[in-house]
């Protein structure tokens, strides 16, 4: 993975933190949710992906011999520069666990550790978090429009954002995917490989036939033709029928064909019978060309043979939406709950150190989360309560409730085992398949509740007319 370091901030993490030093507040405590405010294309819920990059950062979180020398360059005091020499993360971090449902307006994860190490951490949090939960997402919808008894590969490195595709990769195999083209990204999560040729391999040899047989030659056990580089059915399918057979001949099996562009439905079919006509009823085909969840469900509503799909661009841009948007608010400093106002209530951040409980009936999930001030007993929430509409709330009594924050970080140190991406994405699976139906469809798709406790709303409540008076008064 990149070798992250503390330079990989926004400059003004670090203009701030050098204010910290400077007037002694290395030692205070804060405390800062990550949370995002909508769930990104249109859906009704996110998969939280990230953590384990994140926490495998955090390991050795040390300014380098590099990055001191350059930071001398700037306009940094020299006592400032000797603090960050030594500095390392010794804070706490409460998170979700990688791979479950989240949705807006409610803690992710919580970062609970001395003032500058808390905003050195922020743009690093964002970047790593962010994207990849938006691309687990992208490519979870793309699994729930294939079914569970097709593949998807990621294809999309070429078109990814610089380096974005290597992480993009590993959050595409927490949404779902089977493999991915990407060999880096292969090496370093243990994720499948995958992949067959490009036109250009044929375009080199003067005949496609002999292009076919010279890949099948070198890659019989793992042998997919590309057949649309001249004309799919009066050329592609039928070299590859005669590759298929004269491996068959030397007790070989072909393994696929791929279709990369043209009305893919129509040439599926046209491809399966010729390949069934011919005895290759084995042969599996592969599609590609600009697909997204929409085009997918489009072309097995239509009944179109394909068995793979490797999408490229719509998963590792997370098209159309590009980004999540999540932020990273102070909730707690100098032994105080915090908040920031807003003339929009919905984005006034949540005070002080919380917890979240997700509510659940009848060994499914009822359809929200209730957000509470950390020490309470979760036996004591009878209610929780709208964030912003003061007449609806609903009475808890009927439900049973799972605590979602878990300690994963203490004193810089990690607490949990590192999991393997199979396993994250496999709990991914389970939890998804505990949210009623309704709150997954692409259309109009249910709104997760999202409430709090009655302790936590009057905290806010106070302290919202608390700092609306202080900021009235300097008026």
């Amino acid at each position: 993975m990149i070798d992250y370091t503390p330079t990989y901030t926004d400059q003004y993490q670090l203009t701030m933190a050098q204010v910290y030093f400077n007037k002694g507040m290395t030692e205070e405590t804060a405390i800062f949710d990550y949370f995002f405010r909508k769930n990104p294309f249109g859906g009704g819920y996110t998969i939280f992906a990230g953590l384990e990059d994140l926490l495998t950062a955090l390991e050795d979180f040390h300014f380098t011999k590099e990055d001191i020398a350059y930071l001398k360059q700037k306009s940094f005091d020299d006592e400032f520069i000797k603090y960050l020499e030594t500095f390392e993360f010794t804070g706490d971090i409460y998170a979700v666990k990688e791979g479950d449902l989240v949705f807006p307006n409610r803690p992710v994860i919580s970062v609970e550790a001395p003032l500058p190490e808390a905003q050195i951490l922020e743009t690093m949090v964002l970047n790593i978090l962010n994207y990849q939960s938006l691309i687990a997402t992208k490519a979870s919808r793309m699994r729930s429009s294939a079914g569970d008894n097709k593949k998807l590969v990621d294809f999309g490195l070429r078109r990814a954002p610089g380096a974005g595709g290597y992480s993009a990769s590993r959050a595409a195999m927490i949404g779902g995917y089977d493999a991915t083209s990407n060999v880096r990204a292969g090496r370093d999560y243990n994720i499948p490989i995958s992949g067959t040729m490009a036109h250009s391999f044929i375009q080199r040899y003067d005949d496609e036939l002999t292009a076919f047989r010279d890949f099948a030659d070198v890659r019989a056990d793992d042998c997919v033709l590309l057949v649309d580089t001249y004309d799919t059915l009066k050329s592609g399918v039928p070299n590859a029928i005669k590759v298929g057979k004269e491996m068959e001949e030397r007790g070989e099996k072909m393994k696929g064909i791929r279709l990369d562009s043209g009305d893919l439905a129509w040439l599926a079919k046209r491809s399966r019978k010729m390949l069934d006509d011919a005895g290759l009823d084995y042969v599996k085909i592969a599609a590609s060309n600009q697909l997204d969840e929409h085009v997918i469900r489009s072309l097995l509503d239509q009944g179109a043979p394909i068995d793979l799909f490797g999408v490229g661009t719509s998963l590792v841009t997370g098209r159309p939406d590009a980004a999540l948007d999540g932020v990273y608010k102070l909730a707690y400093a100098n032994g105080e709950p915090r908040l920031k106002l807003s003339e929009n209530v919905e984005k006034i951040n949540l005070p002080g150190k919380k917890q979240v409980y997700r509510l659940k009936s009848n060994g499914g999930f009822y359809g929200g989360d209730v957000v509470a001030i950390a020490d309470e007993d979760k036996n004591d929430i009878e209610s929780m309560h709208h964030p912003s509409d003061p007449t609806k709330s609903l009475n808890l009594e009927k439900y049973s409730k799972e605590p979602l924050l878990e300690k994963i970080v203490e004193q810089g140190r990690r607490l949990t085992e590192k999991r393997d991406i199979t396993d994250i994405a496999e709990y991914s699976r389970q939890r998804l398949n505990k949210l009623p139906d309704e709150f997954k469809r692409f259309e109009n798709p249910h709104i997760y509740k999202i409430g709090l406790s009655a302790s936590l709303k009057d905290e806010r409540d106070r302290l919202i007319e608390h700092f609306e008076e202080k900021a009235g008064s300097t008026v």
